[in-house]
């Protein structure tokens, strides 16, 4: 979480938000990534679709309510040499519980998906107003292809695929770039 927090958000971000900055009905962010990275890149909270949480948001472990909160107030310490967490876990307001990340993990039955749902539906509304999408896969893997899968069905050929290891699409997807997402996206930006 301190990491997350550290990280500075790429030229890649600033290059696409001045693309959707001058397309009529803006950009729609749909990721996998669960850091904020594109929020702290400038793109609207309104605008972002975080499919598998975000670690900025804590809930319940017991679940006890649908509820999830900010984790701005948790400051994890770890000691360097054990990685060990030296400072109190973080509880939830409502039970006393251990509160957790707001992630989706894997065989996850617990995780409150409720700030999501909502996020999915305005981008489903979204994605209905636009006649011509141009969907910018950046580092998509295969071995969960929720965001490949999103890509194809929404593109509607005109997916732009950049990946290091694997920017294979077919043809009536759309075309595929290897390399550094920043990078290529600079390339492309020049262009």
């Amino acid at each position: 979480m301190s990491l997350y927090r550290e990280t500075v958000p790429h030229e890649g971000f600033s290059i696409l938000r001045r693309w959707a900055d001058r397309i009529p009905r803006g950009a729609f962010v749909f990721t996998s990534n669960v850091d904020g990275q594109f929020q702290k890149a400038g793109f609207s909270e309104g605008r972002v679709h975080e499919c598998h949480g975000s670690i900025h948001t804590l809930q319940c472990l017991d679940a006890c309510t649908n509820d999830t909160w900010s984790a701005e107030e948790f400051h994890p310490l770890v000691n360097e040499k054990t990685s060990e967490l030296e400072s109190a876990l973080p509880r939830c307001p409502r039970c006393g519980a251990l509160a957790r990340p707001n992630i989706l993990m894997f065989g996850d039955w617990g995780w409150v998906d409720v700030t999501y749902e909502r996020q999915r539906e305005r981008l489903e509304a979204w994605i209905s107003l636009v006649s011509k999408p141009v969907v910018i896969e950046l580092g998509a893997g295969k071995a969960l292809p929720t965001v490949r899968r999103f890509s194809e069905r929404n593109a509607r050929g005109r997916l732009i695929r950049i990946n290091l290891r694997d920017p294979n699409t077919s043809p009536s997807h759309g075309v595929g770039f290897e390399g550094n997402c920043a990078a290529t996206l600079k390339l492309l930006a020049s262009r």
